[in-house]
């Protein structure tokens, strides 16, 4: 690809700066709604099964306009269209990065651009029939009463988008199966999960791209081990690799094993064979939903115009608040306790694609990139961390998300917490200045405020392409490659050298502080 133009050294990103210091950094939100009547129209928008309220965020038009200006000047949109046509956008691995086209339609013709990598029609059409496999081995193991419990063992994105997936969708799920997700090392973990279930009654998922991961290896090994201890015989039958390295799959004893490629990074594998435990908790119509959800969103990120495009608005708002505002972490607020598990996803999905400090060249960055992500369910962070961000010295954006309508029955709850989630955001907006010292809420504190109708496999898929591409968007415009990793490697390697050491009290060579916690740890 051709090195797009650092974003720092754009007119665009100038006159942004002008337009920072000429009085945007202390634009104040309640003297823009007085001023503004219809603000929350102009800054709000329906997406693919997700409504977007932008307007409590520190924007006005002028502020828009120059951002989409610096996506344009920063080749965004052409970055975008590389991707989408097959193009090796990861270019520290020279691979394309193709996951979108594991939630197409069968029927779709992708249009390549002049520049993809070779053979990837072919590949695609192999994924195609990777997925429809996979989803008939899920509807075989659903139809099997001698299975009650799945086990799914993996780590990253082979864990938190299954399980963040699985929790989410629960008023989806067989009542017939019980899910179960490993992926510490530490063996408490798979300990405890070993205690609920039986040898003859469990199906194990190892989910390993290369069946080498040392922790879902780890794990792996034990949980034969416990099968095998507990009269376990059929490998075949209690073992399924998600894995490329089939052959160290069958080594290990196991005969079904789904794959994918390489341009299906890990946090972007929920889509592919990884989503297994998902896809039999519900079913192959509830997979084919979710994709269709994330579709819809590819298509929407694909030809919606800039203006209102939702995943490149919240890009490049993403990036006005690191790079000019200053503000260093991002906080998630789901209002809906089956998403519990959605900020740890999206902590891996945006800090391992965006935390870097070098861009797509090697280079150095003179600017901030990847902001904190965290957070956890409303109302129980209300009543944790959410005094922080009420009257905090930080000011950290918080982005809620509410669910329209219930999945239960119960009588009371449901307009408790949408009321919750509304009083939280026009506190964190109006404030309290008519109350001094401890009482005094300051306000002006930026939000956003998504919607689901009801939270189904659809609008689940929707939503989590809506974070992949606009993870995609403010890595674009930092010039870095959003789709390596580099940064987990180094402490596995030096894991490797530890361990043997932990035993034998070898201390040579190493630091001071690390050879004393070695001593103090054996």
């Amino acid at each position: 690809m051709t090195p797009r133009p650092r974003c720092d050294q754009t007119a665009a990103w100038a006159a942004l700066r002008r337009h920072f210091d000429g009085g945007a950094r202390d634009f104040d939100l309640r003297q823009a709604f007085a001023a503004e009547a219809g603000r929350f129209e102009a800054f709000s928008q329906q997406a693919p099964h997700v409504f977007a309220d932008l307007s409590k965020n520190r924007i006005d038009a002028a502020t828009q306009e120059l951002l989409l200006a610096l996506a344009r000047e920063c080749g965004v949109e052409r970055h975008r269209d590389a991707m989408f046509g097959g193009e090796a956008v990861n270019g520290t691995e020279q691979r394309a990065v193709l996951h979108f086209l594991l939630r197409n339609p069968a029927d779709v013709q992708v249009q390549w651009s002049s520049g993809a990598i070779e053979n990837i029609a072919d590949e695609a059409s192999e994924a195609l029939a990777t997925r429809e496999a996979m989803l008939a081995y899920a509807e075989a193991v659903r139809a099997d009463d001698a299975i009650t419990d799945i086990v799914n063992i993996g780590i990253g994105g082979s864990d938190l988008g299954p399980q963040m997936a699985v929790l989410a969708l629960d008023e989806f799920t067989t009542r017939a199966k019980r899910f179960h997700f490993v992926s510490n090392v530490d063996g408490h973990e798979l300990a405890a999960v070993l205690r609920q279930v039986r040898p003859h009654s469990t199906l194990f998922l190892i989910a390993s791209k290369t069946f080498a991961t040392r922790e879902t290896m780890t794990n792996a090994h034990s949980a034969r081990r416990w099968f095998e201890a507990g009269g376990g015989q059929d490998i075949a039958r209690h073992f399924a690799a998600l894995t490329t390295h089939t052959a160290a799959a069958q080594a290990f004893g196991i005969t079904t094993c789904f794959g994918f490629r390489d341009w299906v990074g890990g946090r972007y594998s929920l889509w592919s064979a990884i989503g297994l435990a998902l896809a039999i908790a519900i079913g192959a119509s509830g997979f084919r939903a979710l994709l269709a959800g994330a579709h819809a969103m590819d298509e929407h990120f694909r030809t919606a115009p800039p203006a209102r495009n939702l995943p490149l608005r919240l890009g490049l708002l993403d990036v006005w608040y690191r790079n000019f505002h200053g503000f260093t972490s991002r906080s998630i607020a789901p209002y809906h306790s089956a998403l519990r598990r959605l900020p740890a996803y999206l902590q891996q999905l945006e800090m391992e694609s965006n935390g870097k400090r070098v861009d797509a060249q090697g280079r150095a960055l003179p600017y901030a990139t990847s902001p904190v992500v965290w957070g956890e369910p409303g109302t129980n962070g209300q009543h944790a961390f959410f005094q922080m961000l009420h009257q905090g010295s930080d000011v950290v954006p918080l982005e809620f998300i509410a669910v329209k309508q219930a999945g239960h029955e119960l009588p009371g709850h449901h307009p408790q917490l949408l009321a919750n989630a509304l009083a939280q955001a026009q506190a964190f907006m109006q404030g309290q200045a008519d109350a001094g010292g401890h009482r005094h809420f300051p306000g002006n504190r930026p939000s956003t405020f998504l919607v689901l109708d009801r939270l189904e496999p659809a609008s689940l898929g929707a939503l989590i392409a809506l974070y992949e591409h606009r993870v995609f968007v403010s890595g674009s415009l930092w010039g870095l490659n959003s789709f390596d990793q580099f940064g987990v490697e180094l402490g596995k390697l030096l894991a490797k050298d530890l361990e043997p050491r932990l035993a034998s009290g070898d201390v040579a060579g190493l630091d001071g502080s690390t050879a004393g916690l070695l001593r103090r740890l054996r």
